[in-house]
């Protein structure tokens, strides 16, 4: 499929219209093949969004504001590692399988293995649904060992997760300086 669309791609600047490719068509071309790369969702040249879906969770007829709303009715369940009980209480990866799976949304049961699900936004263009995958406790080990749900974006992103810290729970969080030390990064599961 990638490179099929690189194909077209080439193929379209090479015969627009007989002329000669100028150095903005290459660079638009190339800043697309960039795009396509690295599956990062971004603002083209032209303001519109590229999206390229690599892998991802089926969330069809699924609203993610009607998710959201149903994860804040958990708040308050206590942490609880490798569990996705609410009874007994949920760890983060835990307690993103219970909401989804609430909603008929197969997903993977650790945290870990949503790294290469979805389509990566950049932080800036992140929206409520989207999930925030981050360090575990040390930021210093760079693969995902905890994540959470969008619920906010605007003047701060704000996440609901199942926490070990403070909150020792579910609970609504800002980026704060601690998490953005142990952000990776926002995929969009959502159309």
């Amino acid at each position: 499929m990638r490179e099929t669309l690189v194909l077209c791609l080439l193929l379209t600047a090479l015969l627009s219209c007989g002329q000669p490719a100028d150095e903005e068509h290459v660079n638009t071309l190339a800043w697309i093949v960039n795009d396509i790369d690295s599956g990062v969702v971004q603002p083209n040249r032209t303001g519109s969004t590229v999206f390229i879906q690599e892998k991802g969770i089926n969330t069809s007829g699924t609203n993610p504001a009607t998710l959201i709303a149903f994860s804040k009715t958990l708040k308050g369940i206590p942490y609880k590692y490798a569990s996705s009980d609410p009874a007994a209480g949920f760890d983060c990866s835990g307690f993103i399988t219970y909401v989804f799976n609430h909603f008929g949304i197969a997903v993977p049961r650790s945290s870990a293995d949503f790294s290469d699900q979805g389509i990566p936004v950049t932080l800036d263009l992140s929206k409520p649904g989207d999930l925030i995958l981050f360090t575990g406790t040390d930021s210093a080990i760079r693969t995902v060992g905890h994540m959470g749900i969008i619920t906010y974006t605007g003047d701060s992103i704000v996440f609901i997760h199942s926490t070990s810290g403070k909150a020792a729970g579910v609970t609504e969080t800002t980026l704060s300086p601690y998490y953005m030390e142990r952000f990776i990064k926002v995929i969009r599961v959502f159309e």
